[in-house]
C-alpha cells in the first residue's frame, strides 16, 4: 500500500512520454510537498477528444454515490489504495474502472516502512523512500473520480492509487510488518502512459504488476522523531498529516 508520496508537476517529464499536456490553469489549487490521504496532488488524465490534461484531485476516492459531504470524506478515508484484483467490482471503484477513468499520479518518489532493523530502533519501522535510480520522475496508475455535492452542485475530483501484491518482490518485498501481505503501487512503465489512459478495461489487467526491483532504487529515508512531520516545506497551508495514518 503507499499512504504518502512526493507529487511531481513537471510538464517537460510529461510531454517526452504523452506529447503536449494542458498544464493546470492559473489560480488553480495547490498542493502540500508531501501527500496523505485526504491531501491533493496533481494527476494527469484524459480530458476529452483525446487531449491530455493536469488536474488537482484529492487522494482518497470519493465514490460518485456518496450520499452527502461528510459520507464522501468519511469514504475517502479507505479508498485511497484500491487492490488491482478487486477493483473492477469492489462498489467504491467499479464505476471509475468501467467508465475507464485512468489516472497517472506522478511522483518523485513514495513511501513504505522497513521493519527490518525495528530492534534496535525502539521496535519502530524505519521509512524509506522509494524512487528510480536516475532521480527522474515517475508515474503510478490510479483511478479518478468526479463526485458532485447534490446540496450545493459542487464537484470534486478524487483518485486512488492502483496496487499489487508484491509478495517475494526483492525491494518491496522487505516492506511493512513481517507477516503481512507486501503491495506496492502500479508504476506504469515510461513508455507506456498514453497507452495506460487509453487503455480498455481489460487491456488495463495488463498494467497490473510489479515494477522490476533493478530499475527502482530504495533507501532509507528517517522522519525526525522530535517533530513527526514531513522534511518537506509544505507549497501551501495544509493540515498536519492525519492522526490515524503512520508515519514510520
Amino acid at each position: 500500500m503507499c499512504t504518502n508520496f512526493i507529487p511531481s508537476a513537471r510538464v517537460d517529464f510529461l510531454e517526452q512520454r504523452l506529447g503536449p499536456v494542458a498544464s493546470l490553469p492559473v489560480g488553480a489549487a495547490s498542493w502540500p510537498a508531501e501527500t496523505f490521504p485526504g491531501y491533493a496532488a496533481p494527476v494527469v488524465v484524459r480530458s476529452g477528444q483525446g487531449s491530455v490534461a493536469l488536474q488537482v484531485a484529492q487522494f482518497g476516492l470519493m465514490p460518485p454515490w456518496s450520499k452527502d459531504a461528510q459520507h464522501a470524506r468519511e469514504m475517502s478515508r479507505g479508498t485511497y489504495n484500491a487492490r488491482s484484483e478487486t477493483a473492477a467490482i469492489k462498489p467504491s471503484f467499479r464505476h471509475a474502472w468501467a467508465a475507464r477513468q485512468w489516472a497517472l499520479v506522478p511522483m518523485e518518489c513514495f513511501f513504505d516502512p522497513c521493519w527490518e532493523d525495528a530492534a534496535a530502533n525502539g521496535g519502530r519501522a524505519v521509512r524509506w523512500r522509494m524512487s528510480m535510480p536516475d532521480g527522474e520522475p515517475f508515474a503510478v496508475a490510479g483511478l479518478w473520480e468526479r463526485w458532485t455535492d447534490k446540496a450545493s452542485g459542487e464537484q470534486a475530483d478524487s483518485f486512488t492509487l492502483l496496487t499489487v501484491n508484491a509478495d517475494g518482490h526483492p525491494l518491496m518485498g522487505r516492506m511493512h510488518r513481517p507477516g503481512d501481505e507486501k503491495r506496492m503501487p502500479v508504476i506504469v512503465p515510461p513508455g507506456r502512459y498514453a497507452d495506460w489512459l487509453d487503455a480498455s478495461p481489460q487491456q488495463a489487467m495488463e498494467f497490473m504488476r510489479c515494477f522490476p526491483a533493478q530499475e527502482m532504487r530504495g533507501e532509507p529515508a528517517p522522519l525526525e522523531r522530535a517533530t513527526k512531520t514531513p522534511r518537506a516545506v509544505p507549497r501551501s497551508d495544509s493540515p498536519p498529516p492525519p492522526e490515524n495514518l503512520s508515519l514510520f
